[in-house]
């Protein structure tokens, strides 16, 4: 369980860097700033919830555990760090069947 956890999320770090890299090779770095990040919404006791943790999420304040930037990118536009926390989150629910989903904020 453990390797397949961390193989779905460095599989969706890539996809995210992907995708916020291909938004900004289109559009540009111009847009406001601000953070993204994905939430699971799974416990951190169960199994699924420990390897998360393992790979690099942490408990959400809201419930659930988080990845913030999961794109990895140190742009400051929100958008292309959504488009990429979307990227992440699909790849997470289709391959672990978890609850996935993309969150951000202004700053």
């Amino acid at each position: 369980m453990i390797d397949q956890v961390q193989t779905a999320v460095q599989e969706a770090q890539q996809e995210a860097a992907k995708a916020t890299g291909d938004f900004l090779a289109k559009h540009g770095d111009r847009d406001a700033c601000g953070f993204a990040w994905v939430t699971v919404y799974e416990k951190g006791s169960t199994k699924v919830g420990r390897a998360l943790i393992k790979a690099g999420f942490s408990k959400a304040y809201g419930g659930g555990l988080q990845l913030w930037n999961p794109s990895g990118n140190y742009t400051q536009c929100i958008t292309a760090k959504e488009v990429g926390a979307q990227a992440a989150a699909k790849v997470l629910t289709e391959r672990l069947g978890v609850k996935a989903y993309a969150g951000s904020r202004m700053d």
